[in-house]
């Protein structure tokens, strides 16, 4: 089953990237590194890294239920950011988030993850994760707001090429499943 390529919250639109997004992902987010700290993937130095990125999204979107989504304002259809998943096999995925500076501090990074605990159960991804560094509170509070649970007996270590690029890091890891918010 694939997921809308469009989904409405409250206050939030979030829709699958198309290609002449990439002017604004790049200025709005992707190529700030103030907003690129704690992310996984390097911060875009030109345009052609955020057309690779949205080439990687299609890539997704074709062999997997989804893929990335962006986030805008339901109101004034600014380009909030983006979240979505990487999927590891039909029903385990991961999710995070990034928000260009002036969207940080609104609640929209748990209402984007709440719409994607809402998404991967409709598709069958019963289980969802999230990696942070440990440094990274905002985000941390994000992901227990949600209901994600820190997998303390994991020892996980990730790359943040924005902080010390090819050095692998601590990082944290939280997880959901859909059997533990239905109290099964």
């Amino acid at each position: 089953m694939k997921a809308p390529a469009e989904i409405t919250t409250a206050r939030l639109v979030l829709r699958r990237p198309v290609a002449s997004d990439a002017e604004e992902i790049f200025a709005r987010y992707a190529g700030d590194a103030s907003v690129g700290r704690y992310l996984a993937w390097p911060i875009h130095k030109t345009i052609d890294d955020t057309r690779a990125f949205l080439d990687f999204s299609d890539q997704e979107w074709a062999r997997w239920p989804a893929g990335p989504y962006l986030i805008f304002s339901k109101d004034t259809r600014t380009l909030l950011g983006s979240t979505g998943f990487s999927f590891e096999t039909y029903g385990r995925a991961s999710t995070g988030y990034v928000l260009a500076r002036d969207s940080w501090n609104k609640g929209f990074a748990t209402e984007a993850t709440e719409a994607m605990k809402q998404v991967a159960a409709q598709v069958g991804a019963g289980e969802l994760f999230a990696c942070c560094h440990p440094d990274h509170q905002p985000s941390r509070r994000v992901l227990d707001k949600c209901g994600f649970v820190e997998e303390r007996s994991l020892q996980l270590k990730c790359e943040f090429p924005n902080l010390a690029p090819g050095i692998l890091l601590d990082a944290v890891c939280y997880v959901w499943t859909a059997k533990l918010e239905q109290g099964i």
